[in-house]
């Protein structure tokens, strides 16, 4: 299933955006800043940054132990206000140089939205999402029950949208299951890793989000965090002429 379908269907995600997507702990912003920072920064040594006709930019840090990407939708603010409930998506992917290995802190991935105070979201956990879909999946299955039994003329009606939400919840579960990024520990023979990481974008500082936005992503390689500050778009106005799908 493609990606973009993929999100449109993330109105199934019911309730568990805010419980999840706590604010990180001043603890760990302390933690954080203890430990060696990497920054991303626009012409730097390592830094690289693409407009792609897949319709993503991309910021990339590279030095000699390993290379991180971050990849997110140019329209990624359009599509989070569309979704029924707040939820931003960045894609990303790690490789690694070494010969030794690399601890990649998945759960530890935090976005700040700058333009409002500075908050901290941690990630989702994308377990947490997967469980939840399967309960509302079932309790859509036992009200649609009772609602046959309450209307028996509606029979077919009702099942076949219970059919149709099923099979969304599925697929997203699946997507959860199989495109997230998950903790792992990376080696020369496994130097690569690539996933999506979500976040809610709603909290008592985050009311709607605007036209364009200024965000840091923070990720823990080992022992040090590298950090991505970027705009969504990059600049007023800024543009990716996508290329056409494959029929």
């Amino acid at each position: 299933m493609r990606a973009g379908a993929t999100f449109r269907k993330m109105g199934l995600v019911v309730a568990i955006l805010l419980a999840s997507g706590a604010r990180a702990s001043p603890a760990a912003a302390d933690k954080t800043q203890a430990m060696h920072t990497l920054r991303w920064e626009e012409g730097a040594a390592g830094c690289t940054f693409s407009r792609d006709d897949d319709g993503k930019y991309r910021y990339g840090l590279w030095n000699a132990d390993f290379g991180i990407v971050l990849a997110v939708d140019s329209q990624e603010l359009e599509k989070a206000r569309r979704r029924a409930q707040a939820m931003f998506a960045v894609l990303l992917s790690v490789h690694y140089r070494g010969q030794e290995s690399l601890e990649v802190a998945s759960g530890q991935i935090t976005l700040e939205f700058v333009k409002h105070y500075h908050d901290v979201h941690a990630a989702l956990d994308p377990d947490n999402l997967a469980t939840r879909q399967r309960t509302d999946a079932d309790g859509f299955e036992e009200e649609t029950e009772r609602e046959i039994r309450k209307h028996p003329e509606k029979k077919d009606e009702k099942e076949a949208f219970l059919a149709a939400r099923q099979k969304d919840a599925a697929e997203m579960i699946e997507f959860l299951k199989t495109r997230t990024l998950r903790a792992i520990t990376l080696d020369s023979g496994h130097p690569d890793e690539s996933g999506w990481v979500l976040f809610s974008t709603k909290s008592r500082w985050i009311d709607n989000l605007g036209k364009q936005e200024e965000f840091v992503l923070r990720v823990r390689v080992g022992d040090r965090v590298v950090e991505f500050p970027f705009s969504l778009p990059p600049s007023e106005g800024d543009l990716i002429l996508r290329r056409r799908p494959e029929n």
